[in-house]
């Protein structure tokens, strides 16, 4: 049996899972739990990704939401204690690897975790909640690794207001960035920390394009026009990302690539494929990868976890793909936009 084109992911919540769930027998080298563990990354080919730090909402805080339905803003010692937490997560797995997981800082490092047989991880924020307004946890977040964020999740922060979770809805729902946002992208830019746009409502990605000089990257989210989801991205956001010469990631979750948009396990690959496709044609086949949302999703049965992504790449194949073209939507062009992002 031929081993499976290796995949670099743009998107999961597997330290989420792993400190929240507490389910016994569950851990990042071999569970029964989750989508993702370093048995079944290696059986499906996952050769890394990008691991966020999502933090969930305060579960002592009041249930407020305001008239979008979106949850509230979080406090910042809250946030900030959640974010040490799965971050130093991220950092306990690669000490009890052996080798076998390496948190990357650099695409070199990425390339030689591969070359070695070593599964390697991006320690990203989904949502800036950790993040004061001085932004000097961003500095200390950097040099302990942070090397991508995102302005928001689905909530406000002192940066901007995220998208909310509606079906049939454009994705401009809302105000843009902050004055404090604002800071917050130059600062990323400076740091070469890259930006990601998968919860920004349709005014803040307008802003983030205007205000960055980096690829405009989405590293978990779908084509608008095939699901009208208010996370995924207009033909027009699609053309900015190719001008940009910037990235999406396909993501995996079924609410955001039905066109019903259910919560249904059942659905095929072929709308999967469906995405990618359009995804190609309308920015290009170097612009294109996956973002799974492991860990953090409903996704499809045919996939069930981390093991199943041949699957997907036998669909992708069926509909046409080959070696060269699957090697890169799987692989090479995550290393493309984060070598324009990070440098060399």
């Amino acid at each position: 049996m031929n081993a499976p084109i290796p995949v670099f992911d743009g998107h999961n919540d597997t330290l989420l899972r792993l400190i929240a769930d507490n389910k016994e027998g569950d851990n990042f080298f071999e569970s029964p739990h989750g989508h993702i563990d370093l048995s079944r990354a290696r059986r499906g080919g996952l050769a890394g990704g990008f691991f966020a730090v999502y933090i969930p909402s305060d579960p002592t805080a009041a249930v407020v939401t305001d008239r979008d339905n979106l949850p509230p803003a979080l406090d910042y010692h809250y946030s900030a204690q959640m974010a040490m937490k799965m971050s130093a997560k991220l950092f306990e797995i690669e000490r009890e690897s052996h080798g076998e997981f390496k948190v990357v800082r650099s695409v070199a490092e990425i390339r030689a975790a591969k070359a070695a047989g070593s599964m390697s991880g991006i320690l990203h924020f989904e949502g800036a909640e950790a993040i004061d307004g001085n932004l000097d946890a961003l500095e200390v977040y950097y040099q302990a690794g942070l090397r991508s964020i995102g302005p928001v999740w689905s909530r406000p922060t002192i940066f901007a207001e995220g998208v909310p979770f509606r079906h049939h809805h454009s994705p401009d729902t809302g105000p843009g960035l902050t004055e404090a946002g604002i800071a917050l992208i130059k600062a990323c830019n400076q740091k070469k920390i890259m930006i990601d746009l998968s919860h920004m409502n349709e005014k803040g990605f307008w802003d983030v394009a205007r205000v960055s000089s980096q690829p405009l990257v989405a590293t978990h989210s779908n084509v608008w026009n095939l699901s009208q989801s208010t996370r995924n991205l207009t033909d027009k956001q699609l053309d900015a990302i190719k001008d940009s010469d910037g990235m999406v990631g396909l993501n995996f979750a079924v609410v955001f690539l039905r066109e019903d948009g259910k919560h249904d396990a059942q659905t095929p690959l072929s709308t999967m494929v469906d995405h990618i496709d359009y995804l190609v044609k309308r920015i290009g086949i170097d612009r294109v990868g996956l973002g799974s949302d492991f860990d953090g999703a409903t996704i499809p049965a045919e996939i069930g976890d981390a093991a199943g992504l041949p699957r997907l790449v036998d669909a992708l194949r069926a509909r046409g793909y080959g070696d060269a073209e699957l090697t890169k939507l799987c692989f090479e062009n995550w290393m493309r936009v984060l070598t324009a992002t990070w440098g060399g």
